[in-house]
């Protein structure tokens, strides 16, 4: 095969794109497969074409219902919509292979009638041994042997209980097309064998159920990953045939995306913690995060430009601007344009998407912010602007306002918060209590608060703001990282505050 990176040889799309998203229900959905479903959706909704959403399951022993049900939940959940399809319909249905099985019987035995396609006896070991007689290495592939077996030959395998797989009859000559991303690719003569496109058993391969789909729902824009590269010969050369026995209508234009790569330069592995996409979804990405990042494996809306909505990534999207070269997914950049994202939700949809985390973490009593108690949804309403700006993932929403939520008059510090403890800590919190045991209950408000601690502790007590407010801190909420330590005061109020400050200087 060989690549010329060339923007000459990437050709014009067609006027009505119809792309699709066709994943195999074998395993919990990952990034490289959002990302395919990413920009095949982008390129649809870009040029006001058609989003075509199937499943492949036809591998019995792989396909699982679980695993079908995840997809569609993934891509519900990321907002990645599509025109037709399963649970949508459309005219080109059904949209799960298993149930098109007639459909590639028939065109497998028109294949077969016109000569496209015949049929072939040999075992994998007869291969192998063949290779090896005719000094190739053993694992070298199919040698041609079944293309022209005479008509006696066939029944005499068949007298022995032989059952023939199907292989297509690849061209002797060179193949080449413009690849949407890669510019012109070539595969010279004879690198592609004959390859099987139904099993002994009757069932079907991909390598005939994918096209024979594609012809069929009217796809001409064929996007995928890269590692699929190697059997675009194959396709073309079926679509040919397809095209001369009138099942396809015009020959798709393809594009190979990148690999996504992970740690150490090596291709993410869907077994990778790091591609799992619920994995993501429970730390608490939001879509818009998750799906910013995913864009950027392999494309970008501007040479100095990371932070962009899906609506602008609509409106710029083109796959033929997507670059060749591996993406490498880096999970601390995916949460720092995620806390973007946080950022700039509203306080009340920030809020509402949190709870479910807040539920799942024991905070809250209900996992939906109607069915919240009204002291849980005051706590958390003066929160938001808080905590909103200082968690990158949702999942580290409980850990911030768990202690504003909590009732608890003393919060037992993490490890890592008592390290913060110095022994400056008892004469801290014992000035801090006398200074605001003081305080009416009427005027326990942030800016009271802060002025009343700065004085005891640090006009009066000496101590720089860290040895000052420190100790209070980790009283309060537990922990060495917190919401801001006034209004955190202000929102627990004044008899739990107190307790806390005296139950940690009796636990120092």
């Amino acid at each position: 095969m060989t690549e010329e990176h060339s923007e000459n040889t990437k050709p014009e799309l067609p006027e009505n794109v119809r792309v699709r998203f066709c994943p195999s229900p074998t395993g919990t959905p990952h990034v490289g497969m959002v990302r395919t479903a990413l920009f095949n959706w982008a390129e649809a909704r870009h040029t006001h074409g058609t989003f075509v959403f199937r499943i492949e399951d036809t591998d019995a022993q792989r396909d699982s219902e679980e695993s079908y049900n995840q997809i569609l939940d993934a891509l519900k959940w990321l907002g990645l919509d599509w025109d037709e399809g399963v649970e949508v319909g459309g005219p080109d249905g059904p949209y799960r292979q298993s149930e098109r099985t007639d459909i590639y019987k028939d065109v497998a035995a028109k294949l077969l009638e016109a000569g496209y396609a015949y049929e072939s006896y040999s075992t994998p070991e007869e291969i192998e041994a063949r290779n090896v007689a005719a000094g190739r290495p053993k694992a070298f592939g199919y040698d041609g042997y079944d293309r022209n077996l005479t008509e006696e030959q066939k029944e005499a395998f068949r007298a022995e209980g032989r059952k023939p797989a199907l292989r297509l009859r690849m061209p002797d000559e060179d193949i080449a097309f413009d690849d949407l991303i890669r510019g012109r690719i070539e595969f010279k003569a004879g690198s592609v064998p004959d390859y099987v496109i139904v099993r002994p058993n009757g069932d079907p391969l991909y390598t005939l159920t994918n096209p024979v789909d594609d012809a069929m729902m009217r796809i001409n824009v064929v996007l995928r990953g890269e590692d699929l590269l190697s059997s675009t010969p194959r396709q073309i050369v079926l679509y040919r045939y397809l095209i001369e026995l009138g099942i396809a209508k015009e020959m798709p234009l393809f594009g190979h995306m990148p690999y996504v790569m992970g740690k150490g330069k090596k291709k993410l592995s869907k077994r990778d913690p790091e591609s799992n996409l619920f994995l993501h979804r429970d730390h608490g990405f939001i879509r818009e995060g998750l799906l910013n990042y995913l864009a950027l494996l392999g494309w970008s809306i501007s040479a100095d430009r990371d932070v962009f909505s899906m609506d602008e990534m609509v409106e710029k999207f083109d796959i033929r601007n997507v670059k060749a070269n591996p993406a490498h997914f880096d999970i601390d950049k995916a949460i720092a344009l995620n806390a973007e994202h946080v950022r700039m939700l509203e306080p009340q949809d920030f809020l509402n998407r949190s709870v479910p985390y807040l539920h799942r973490d024991g905070v809250v009593s209900a996992d939906n912010w109607d069915a919240l108690t009204d002291r849980e949804k005051s706590v958390l309403t003066a929160a938001a602007p808080l905590v909103q700006s200082r968690v990158r993932l949702l999942g580290e929403v409980a850990g911030m306002v768990g202690s504003l939520l909590s009732t608890e008059e003393y919060l037992e510090p993490d490890a890592d918060a008592r390290k913060q403890l110095k022994d400056s800590a008892a004469d801290v919190l014992d000035k801090a209590v006398a200074a605001l045991e003081s305080v009416d209950e009427a005027d326990w408000k942030t800016d009271n608060l802060h002025e009343t601690l700065n004085k005891a502790l640090i006009e009066d007590g000496g101590y720089k703001p860290r040895l000052a407010f420190g100790p209070v801190r980790v009283a309060m909420s537990g922990r060495r990282v917190s919401p801001p330590l006034f209004e955190s005061m202000e929102i627990v109020g004044k008899p739990v505050s107190i307790a806390r400050l005296k139950n940690l200087r009796a636990n120092l």
